[in-house]
């Protein structure tokens, strides 16, 4: 008995340090300050690579699972869901107000219980403003996703798509991608 009380006053204090480490992340990304913003993100546990920029007003569910590769650029307002492993690749431009879920409830269980699944985003993909990832989705590299899209399953390399649910439209010609994304807007 009292090994379960205990370890409920260890998750319980675990998921208000979190909550607290979340909510000094929200006030920190009003900041108009790359620098700064990534600073402090990267001390609260999201890994950023070299030459990535993360615009005002990104919200972090948990950032310790979430990793951003080189030269990528996350849009304004932006939700980063790292409550299982979220994967951003190099060179990928997220636009503004995305959102990327890797947890969500199932609808069948009888407690609404949680269900979680890593979300992969592999190099040079382009997501337009508004699109909603869901738990479990594999973004293909050079894929492009577009404006207010609702991903739901995997999407393969080099495809575009768009929709609701996301569906292929095309494909991406150009397959030999090798470009940067360029300098981030100074106060944005």
């Amino acid at each position: 008995m009292k090994d379960s009380v205990l370890a409920k006053i260890i998750r319980r204090t675990d998921t208000v340090v979190l909550e607290l480490e979340v909510f000094i992340l929200h006030f920190i990304g009003c900041v108009p300050s790359h620098f700064f913003r990534r600073f402090f993100y990267r001390l609260g546990g999201v890994k950023i690579g070299r030459g990535s920029a993360l615009h005002m007003g990104t919200i972090f569910y948990n950032p310790r699972n979430i990793s951003i590769g080189r030269d990528s650029v996350i849009g304004e307002r932006a939700v980063l869901d790292g409550r299982d492993i979220l994967e951003i690749g190099n060179h990928v431009d997220l636009a503004s107000e995305v959102m990327i879920y890797n947890a969500q409830h199932d609808m069948e269980s009888p407690t609404f219980a949680a269900k979680k699944a890593p979300v992969r985003i592999e190099d040079y993909v382009f997501i337009g403003p508004r699109v909603i990832i869901l738990p479990g989705v594999t973004i293909g590299k050079g894929a492009i996703v577009g404006a207010g899209a609702v991903v739901t399953k995997d999407v393969e390399p080099f495809a575009i798509v768009g929709g609701v649910p996301a569906k292929v439209i095309s494909e991406r010609e150009n397959k030999d991608l090798h470009y940067k994304l360029g300098r981030a807007a100074w106060f944005r």
